[in-house]
């Protein structure tokens, strides 16, 4: 008995079910019956020309017996029977014919089914929060999602193709026994498929746990080498390629060593399969040979008798593939369906209201917030940025400043307070219209694996080119880029490796400008630039900054020396605030900051001269 073998895989994650617990993985299919509604039209017809194939399969065998009865010797005429013929032939070619048929009806609504379950999975991950994506392994979530939309096409093709066919066929097989033959018949062809059903399923069921503990044990390997590839310049700075190859390898032993318990179990299920069959096979065809030994039978009845075994034996020959494959598909489609049930940590409100377009004004109102209840990050943190003023944020690391663009993001809600813009609470504001009035220039810039100029482009998607390369004037990129081979066609590497950090700074700037936000953020905008070119660019900065509403975090006090005002902050708190010279006059810690800077920059500067 040919069995299908396939390598199927299963991530896992914090939220996996516990040892000894089982999810209700049929309710899949559930989920995946609105999906199936749009084409119901084509489902129905598919499953008419499903059961058209299966009738002329199993007359086949009927129309055979005829033709043997019509030529054995005993009633043999002198005309061959050409209408018996004729219809042997068409019955097999209808066979074939409505099955493609089927199949051709029914691809869009598969196809459609696995494109639009894939958007709304792609589309509920792209809203769910900025802990969740800090949380994630990548590796597993796209194994998931591949994983998933292959078993929707496997589901729908096994439940509508392989058991309904069965039971269908099974159904004809055994209204034909019944009619045409004694009970024995029967009686042996029940019992046979039972005992088969009951074998298979029970093994199937055991088999799932070390299919689980296989697939887990691969996404393990898969998360490890795209941790490890993402990580190429780490570990060719430690020269820890052997390192990350053996902790590779210890995860595809442990895959391999479960691999092989599985292919195991599988042959120990194919062997007791082909069991069954035989035994039953044998069985009734020696009823039909003493039918015939006894002339109760023909040799045409030998013939059908032989040809519905065969009609039922190859149905039931791949029901133990296809419920195996049906129940990985089900892991796999529920695994991926898990992905939605993760809860939107922050979401618009019912009524929540559009930012509206133009200046804008910010006030933080007594805000506290934490990551983690244990470790507060904020405490009581107040201030206001008037419409088209420029406020900075200075402080060592860990003091909090990169937090406040989350906030003001609205990638995490505070834990107390408010952050109001235009008068509106952002929690009672759309996303969407909130972020698009926001442009950021991050302290980490990561680059999409395309081109410069889809990575500029990407600010404003309906952008002209000329506005594009305007962007990049602006941002003094436009003269490197066209020093490149590929010019803006130059493509970037994955995360955009293959630029220096001052080359990727000065694109996420251009991608800033060209998005033409009301609220500016420069998070530590500068830091990758060497002081010449940081020199040209915070004038030019300046320029963009005229007439928004702008907010700077920043580590080096030179460059926010113009700013209408500077808070300073330390341990999560606002510790001082005033313009540059009032608080140089005030000789608190923004005093002390600026000598000590301009103590470097003194030492560094008589380094270069030397």
């Amino acid at each position: 008995m040919a069995h299908g073998r396939r390598s199927s895989t299963l991530s896992v994650d914090a939220d996996a079910p516990a040892p000894g617990t089982r999810r209700n993985e049929w309710r899949a299919v559930g989920m995946l019956l609105p999906y199936l509604w749009e084409y119901k039209w084509r489902v129905l017809v598919a499953l008419v020309f499903l059961a058209s194939a299966k009738v002329a399969n199993v007359g086949v065998p009927l129309v055979l017996k005829g033709i043997v009865d019509a030529l054995s010797p005993a009633q043999q005429t002198l005309a061959l029977p050409l209408a018996l013929l004729v219809a042997y032939g068409l019955l097999r070619l209808s066979t074939v014919l409505f099955a493609e048929l089927r199949d051709v009806v029914f691809v869009r609504v598969t196809q459609r089914a696995i494109r639009r379950v894939a958007l709304t999975v792609f589309r509920h991950l792209h809203s769910l929060s900025l802990r969740f994506h800090l949380d994630r392994q990548t590796g597993g979530v796209t194994r998931d999602i591949e994983r998933g939309t292959r078993g929707i096409s496997t589901l729908l093709s096994f439940m509508l193709f392989s058991i309904i066919p069965v039971i269908l066929e099974f159904s004809l097989v055994a209204a034909v026994l019944l009619t045409k033959f004694d009970w024995r018949f029967a009686a042996v062809t029940f019992a046979a498929v039972a005992i088969y059903i009951f074998f298979t399923v029970s093994i199937t069921e055991w088999r799932m746990d070390i299919r689980r503990q296989a697939n887990e044990l691969d996404s393990k390997a898969n998360t490890r080498a795209v941790d490890s590839l993402l990580n190429y310049e780490t570990v060719k700075y430690f020269n820890n390629e052997e390192y990350e190859a053996r902790r590779y390898d210890d995860n595809l032993q442990k895959y391999e060593s479960a691999a092989v318990k599985n292919e195991v179990s599988l042959g120990l299920l194919n062997v007791g399969q082909s069991c069954v069959i035989a035994a039953a096979v044998t069985l009734l065809m020696i009823l039909a040979a003493e039918g015939v030994v006894n002339k109760t039978l023909t040799l045409g009845d030998l013939v059908l008798i032989n040809g519905l075994l065969i009609q039922l034996y190859i149905p039931l020959n791949f029901l133990g593939m296809v419920y195996r494959e049906i129940k990985q598909a089900l892991i796999d489609t529920d695994r991926m369906f898990r992905l939605l049930e993760q809860n939107r940590e922050i979401q618009d409100s019912p009524n929540a209201l559009t930012l509206a377009a133009g200046s804008a004004s910010i006030r933080f109102e007594h805000v506290d917030f934490f990551y983690d209840p244990k470790r507060q990050i904020l405490f009581d943190v107040s201030f206001h940025v008037p419409a088209g003023s420029k406020v900075a944020v200075v402080g060592h690391s860990g003091a909090g400043k990169s937090t406040l663009a989350r906030l003001l993001y609205r990638f995490y809600d505070v834990g107390r307070g408010a952050i109001v813009i235009n008068g509106s609470d952002i929690r009672a504001v759309r996303q969407s219209s909130l972020r698009g009035a926001i442009g950021i220039v991050p302290q980490d810039t990561v680059l999409f694996n395309d081109t410069i100029y889809y990575n500029i482009h990407y600010g404003r998607p309906d952008a002209t080119r000329e506005e594009v390369i305007g962007a990049a004037r602006a941002a003094h990129i436009h003269d490197f880029i066209e020093s490149l081979p590929d010019k803006y066609q130059a493509r970037v590497g994955e995360r955009g490796l293959k630029l220096s950090g001052g080359e990727k700074q000065r694109v996420a700037i251009a991608r800033a400008i060209l998005k033409n936000p009301s609220i500016l953020i420069f998070d530590e905008a500068t830091s990758a630039l060497d002081s010449e070119t940081e020199k040209s660019i915070q004038g030019e900065l300046a320029r963009i900054a005229q007439g928004h509403t702008t907010l700077v975090i920043a580590h080096r006090l030179s460059t926010v020396m113009d700013a209408d005002q500077i808070l300073v902050m330390e341990g999560g708190r606002i510790i001082e605030r005033g313009n540059h010279r009032e608080l140089l006059d005030r000789d608190g810690a923004y005093a002390q900051m600026w000598a000590l800077q301009q103590q470097e920059e003194s030492q560094q500067s008589r380094a270069k001269a030397a």
